[in-house]
């Protein structure tokens, strides 16, 4: 029997992607604090934030930054989840476990797939080898984690192809954010939602 795909739509910016997401069925949202087209200050993300129900997993993104400036930007703004997208290490993830946030180990595949909780996270997610750039990134030969482990598919993904990428790759749950704009950084309320109803048609084998 199938189970209900995890769904994360992340780089969300304004109070209508966000109101969308939800509404359509999203299971977390990512806000993006690592140097981006997406990226958000502190004020807005605490504000969109508190627009999110509590079943609705809050996810500050960074990479490559300083464990303080994490930890603060964490309290500041009350996310409930944290992804780390950079070359952090274990030393890195395991000061941030007591805080019981969920760890989302965020990783550009650019040769042999990474196994899932090398640094202690609790989900894995697999990007393509430029993250946010929309890329589908080859999956032929690759060892991908088992079905049930907690793993996350990303890089390239829209409301076209998510479908056959969930049925062939088998992945725990899906992330998109460049699958859903319309330009760079912009997202599209109706992509939101079509993503969303695509991928909740799709299921992962237990």
């Amino acid at each position: 029997m199938g189970t209900p795909l995890f769904v994360k739509v992340c780089g969300l910016r304004t109070e209508r992607d966000v109101d969308t997401a939800v509404e359509a069925g999203a299971d977390a949202i990512g806000f993006v604090f690592a140097a981006s087209p997406r990226r958000i200050d502190a004020a807005t993300a605490r504000r969109l934030a508190a627009r999110v129900p509590d079943g609705v997993l809050t996810v500050g993104v960074f990479r490559d930054q300083p464990l303080g400036d994490v930890r603060s930007l964490l309290g500041e703004t009350g996310m409930r989840a944290v992804q780390l997208h950079g070359r952090e290490d274990l030393g890195y993830y395991d000061a941030l476990r007591p805080d019981g946030r969920t760890l989302i180990r965020g990783v550009a595949v650019r040769g042999a797939v990474p196994r899932y909780g090398e640094r202690g996270e609790d989900v894995l997610l697999l990007d393509a080898p430029v993250p946010g750039a929309g890329e589908v990134w080859d999956r032929t030969g690759k060892q991908l984690p088992a079905p049930g482990r907690r793993w996350l598919l990303a890089g390239g993904l829209d409301p076209h192809n998510v479908a056959e990428a969930v049925r062939t790759a088998r992945p725990w749950g899906v992330d998109v954010s460049s699958g859903i704009e319309i330009s760079r950084g912009v997202k599209s309320p109706e992509l939101i939602t079509a993503f969303i109803a695509a991928a909740r048609g799709a299921r992962t084998v237990s």
